[in-house]
């Protein structure tokens, strides 16, 4: 009777090794070393907007012996003036959801156009288009000014509205046009077959596949939008139309007096929930849709 001897070299290579056992220690040490540096600035900012606002600076630790809901309280009313931060969150609210409903809409058609249209100079156009990625902001930011200035536009919503239904957001153009490249021709063939146009294959069929896109786009002009701090710096000096980033800079005494440190952090930590929530929300479209060229 024989007996049948295990191979060794096989039961090696299934044990875990303690060279292996010590290399996933170290790596995961090490992430977690990575992440507690990254989100230690964020604990830190949470923890000092529930301390009084002259014990924010005495520690550099997150826990502390006292804390208090007043920075809340008095951030959300600067100074115990009738103008409050609700109004600012307000405005931010209708500028980004304007934003993202006109990038969608002026990229996507634009992208459609790139991707399945055939006409003159389109290789041309689409090269110029991706050349204002290298044109930064600040470039073009004074002959705009100029522009809504003789329109009477300053000081209202619409120059920071107005741009974003134009498509001229260059980069998220690109980003749907290659997914748009990704989705079968047949698709469309076989729509015109039905006696589709261009505006129902475009509805029907493009938009609910290069949705992983949509969301990748709306996620990126919504977190764009409700942090920019330059452009509402530029065109709005009324207060009661205060974007969250002037709101915030309010507290800062530029004089040199004493800054509310306090009401900053707070509502700078309630400023970080909608993005961390539209994130959240969208996070599963935005891997999707930049991993992605299209469908399988």
């Amino acid at each position: 009777m024989s007996t049948v001897t295990p191979n060794k070299a096989l039961i090696t290579r299934l044990k875990p090794t303690k060279n292996k056992l010590v290399a996933t220690i170290a790596r995961h040490t090490g992430l977690i070393l990575i992440l507690t540096a990254i989100l230690y600035p964020l604990l830190w900012m949470v923890a000092a907007s529930f301390r009084p606002n002259d014990e924010i600076f005495s520690s550099l630790g997150i826990f502390s012996s006292h804390y208090t809901l007043g920075n809340y309280v008095d951030g959300w009313a600067p100074g115990g003036g009738t103008l409050q931060f609700s109004r600012f969150f307000l405005n931010s609210a209708i500028i980004t959801s304007l934003s993202i409903v006109g990038t969608l809409l002026a990229c996507s058609l634009t992208a459609y156009a790139f991707a399945r249209l055939e006409f003159r100079f389109k290789n041309l156009l689409f090269a110029l288009l991706l050349g204002t990625l290298l044109l930064p902001y600040h470039v073009t930011l004074i002959p705009q000014y100029i522009l809504f200035n003789k329109l009477n536009l300053v000081n209202t919503f619409v120059p920071l509205i107005a741009p974003h239904y134009l498509a001229v957001d260059a980069f998220f153009v690109f980003l749907m046009v290659q997914f748009i490249r990704g989705i079968p021709k047949q698709l469309d063939d076989a729509a015109r077959l039905d006696g589709a146009g261009h505006f129902r294959i475009f509805a029907q069929i493009i938009l609910p596949l290069a949705v992983p896109a949509i969301g990748t786009t709306a996620l990126f002009t919504f977190i764009n939008t409700w942090n920019d701090f330059l452009g509402p710096l530029i065109y709005l000096s009324n207060t009661n139309l205060w974007t969250v980033p002037l709101g915030l800079n309010n507290f800062l005494d530029a004089s040199g007096g004493p800054s509310s440190y306090g009401g900053l952090f707070a509502m700078a930590t309630l400023s970080l929930a909608p993005v961390v929530g539209f994130f959240v929300a969208f996070q599963k479209m935005l891997i999707e849709g930049i991993a992605t060229t299209g469908i399988k």
